[in-house]
């Protein structure tokens, strides 16, 4: 074949693929494939098209808005066409300077020709809406469609809670507003978490969104407003439709802020820009800030700020000459996945981790990216040998979104965690355990697993533990890199010597070290105990644990059902404990911690209990007390027989509150519950010391 059959051959391949991708994104709100990748095969119909001009054709994806008007909904014929803006998928401060350049040929300005006035701003990745406002009234919204017909979305448009029904100070026959219907992600993350838990109870024809857009699209072409009406949206203006009756202002800046001053939100990061200088400094100063923004953005848009100069420019084809979209790198793309890990985290929990054909996403290559948990997998449908979607925000690490279900291969291969590993620990052969309504897997081997090795060694060392003064993150790191450490009771085998050899440890700080250890070998049962970091056991348990069987060995040898006699600790906590204390090297480094010279009083169960005057009463702590620590509240009412709760419920006996308490506080007058100031709380524990 010739060149030109060739190429023929690509353009009608091309436009097919757009095509079916177009439908997906625009009708469907159900793309398979990232923006990135449809931007590629965009731009290589586009190159084929400028080489070979006979092949391009009045339905090309090029030449026109694609899009579709659902079933269900009504068209709009849009007055003034809504039509795209141009690409610019250099992210280099080149992009800009390149529109620049564009601009002042169009407009013949000459090289020594005073910088142009722009105006910059956010590219939101949303669904575009004409706002139609009669004598200030809102009366239709209409989403964009193929930018000539659109579809009636009045209805859930309305329920933006932020949009304006009426215009302040318009009474204008007609003022057609455009602008971008979007999600947060603080909504979007609140939405999809609702979505699961419907799928999860049963709930017929749900499904989670793949990303903001996608889902802002869902709920605006959402045929039962009652429904969009609990899916949050939010709403930015960037331009005008039709306009009858309205003197518009003379440039871009200057019809945002007249928007703006009618109600119409408008947002705060737009900005002018003087020149090509401009442009580039406020694409970079957006860059900087695009991960802690509130919404997503994929980009930012320049359009020239005098109306006037945007007329004499006009458009080229499906686009007009005086703006452009300046792209980021995407934070989405694809690549093959090619196997799966499984990780072991510092708690404990077992991650599958994808291994990917390398690419290039959110300004990095990425070659490993986070599959969550086995029902993450299985939910998404992901398998060995997929193409996936992969995605990377910032400091955010890269994980698989979803598949393009269209390129599986049929030699693709399901995964399964527990069958992979044979239900044991790839660090430590420890048994790997998923409590009831869990999602992780977990090692059982806390105090063995070399992968938890430094997570055992601060929790063990904590000041609610054990207390070793001077063993924190960085002194445990040393340790443990240099295999100085690598279980609990070696702690106990230190010396000034070994600590004096580590780097940036001087002699003081090494005495000072071992002189805490030795100190810590005198403590309580329940310190011990939480020390020891078992799954569900906090002070309070550890404490109640230790009230109830008094001695090591009792505790060890007790069954599930013995545990389940235990104040508050119930079937999860019980099978965790059991579960721990199962392990036979959970016990070896039990046994040999006591060998160090760990100890405290046995309670043989026979001595008369101390007096507990505030036993069966809860208490909440909440704010900043004058006097008291918050650990030494804690301490003082626990030592009196009461329960310290981190949450307010009508469970609550008593809500102890200092300053600047929140919303604890606010929960306890709701309830009605007793709140207690620090003088009111020493003056309770006073009388019971009395009793």
């Amino acid at each position: 074949m010739n060149r030109q059959t060739i190429a023929a051959a690509r353009a009608a391949a091309l436009r097919a693929e757009l095509q079916h991708h177009a439908h997906r994104y625009y009708v469907l709100d159900a793309p398979e494939i990232p923006d990135a990748d449809y931007d590629r095969l965009f731009q290589e119909l586009q190159a084929i098209e400028a080489a070979h001009p006979e092949l391009l054709t009045p339905d090309s994806p090029t030449q026109r808005v694609i899009g579709a008007v659902l079933d269900g909904l009504v068209p709009v014929r849009h007055q003034v066409p809504m039509l795209s803006v141009h690409t610019e998928t250099d992210t280099t401060p080149a992009g800009a300077e390149k529109f620049d350049a564009r601009v002042r040929k169009a407009l013949g300005l000459a090289d020594d020709a005073p910088p142009l006035v722009y105006h910059a701003e956010l590219k939101f990745d949303g669904l575009a809406i004409n706002l139609r406002y009669e004598h200030g009234e809102l009366v239709q919204a209409a989403t964009r469609g193929d930018g000539e017909t659109g579809e009636d979305v009045t209805h859930t448009v309305r329920m933006i809670a932020t949009l304006p029904k009426r215009l302040r100070g318009v009474t204008a026959a007609v003022l057609e507003v455009r602008g971008e219907v979007f999600m947060r992600r603080d909504d979007f993350e609140a939405l999809n978490e609702r979505q699961r838990k419907l799928i999860e109870a049963g709930a017929r024809g749900e499904k989670t969104f793949v990303n903001p857009r996608n889902a802002a699209a869902g709920v605006v072409r959402q045929l039962d407003a009652a429904k969009a009406a609990k899916r949050p949206l939010s709403f930015f203006a960037y331009g005008l439709g039709e306009v009858l009756g309205w003197a518009a202002p003379a440039t871009q800046g200057g019809v945002l802020a007249a928007l703006g001053k009618m109600g119409v939100p408008v947002s705060p990061d737009s900005a002018v820009a003087l020149g090509a200088e401009g442009l580039v400094r406020y694409h970079e100063r957006i860059a900087a800030r695009r991960d802690s923004l509130p919404f997503d953005i994929d980009g930012v848009v320049y359009k020239v700020d005098d109306l006037g100069l945007q007329a004499a420019l006009g458009f080229k084809s499906r686009e007009p000459r005086w703006a452009v979209a300046h792209k980021y790198p995407a934070q989405e793309q694809t690549t093959l996945l090619q196997g799966i890990d499984v990780q072991v985290g510092r708690t404990g929990k077992l991650t599958p981790v994808a291994k990917l054909a390398p690419v290039f996403v959110g300004g990095t290559t990425v070659s490993n990216a986070t599959l969550h948990n086995q029902d993450e997998i299985d939910r998404k449908d992901v398998r060995i040998g997929d193409t996936v979607v992969v995605r990377r925000a910032g400091d955010v690490i890269p994980e698989v979104v979803g598949v393009v279900a269209a390129r599986r291969p049929a030699d693709a291969q399901r995964f399964d965690l527990y069958a992979r590993l044979g239900g044991h620990c790839p660090v430590c052969g420890s048994a790997i355990t998923r409590e009831e309504g869990e999602v992780d897997w977990r090692c059982s081997g806390g105090l063995f697993c070399a992968a938890q090795r430094k997570q055992a060694i601060l929790h063990f060392a904590g000041r609610r533990a054990m207390d070793v003064e001077g063993l924190g993150d960085k002194l445990v790191d040393q340790l443990v890199d240099a295999a100085v450490v690598r279980t609990l009771p070696e702690l106990y085998g230190l010396d000034v010597a070994k600590l004096s050899a580590l780097d940036r440890m001087a002699g003081k700080s090494a005495q000072n070290l071992v002189d805490g250890l030795a100190k810590s070998r005198q403590t309580t049962f329940a310190r011990f105990l939480y020390a020891l970091g078992i799954r569900h056991v906090g002070e309070t348990t550890a404490k109640d644990l230790a009230r109830h069987f008094g001695q090591l060995d009792r505790l060890i040898d007790a069954s599930e059902a013995q545990l389940l006699e235990v104040a508050d600790v119930g079937p999860i906590v019980a099978q965790s404990i059991h579960t721990f204390f199962a392990q036979p090297h959970n016990l070896d480094i039990v046994r040999e911690l006591r060998a160090c010279g760990i100890e405290w009083k046995e309670d043989d169960g026979t001595a008369d209990p101390t007096p507990k005057p505030l036993l069966g009463l809860t208490f909440v702590l909440t704010g900043s007390l004058p006097t008291l620590s918050r650990d030494d509240a804690k301490d003082r009412i626990e030592a009196a027989g009461g329960k310290v709760s981190g949450s307010v419920s009508k469970k609550t006996h008593f809500v102890v509150a200092g300053a600047e308490a929140g919303s604890k506080l606010d929960k306890a007058r709701e309830l009605g519950l007793a709140v207690l100031d620090e003088a009111a709380l020493l003056a309770m524990l006073a009388r019971a010391g009395r009793a």
